[in-house]
């Protein structure tokens, strides 16, 4: 379960910084690393970064009490 919690913490970094990327160059990594492919692994990486926010969200109190 360990390894599920620093996989989800890593993708929601790295949704965050592709945020960052977005708001401040007008940049976006996922579509650029996919750019070739299917639509859908855009999607499907979306939806796993965002599944691993919602797991990330649940270690906030575990921080907060430290």
């Amino acid at each position: 379960m360990k390894a599920i919690k620093v996989i989800a913490l890593f993708l929601t970094i790295v949704g965050a910084i592709n945020w960052g990327l977005i708001s401040i160059f007008d940049f976006n990594l996922v579509e650029y690393i996919f750019n070739n492919m299917d639509k859908t692994y855009i999607k499907v990486t979306y939806t796993v970064i965002g599944i691993s926010g919602l797991i990330s969200l649940k270690l906030l109190p575990k921080v907060i009490k430290k």
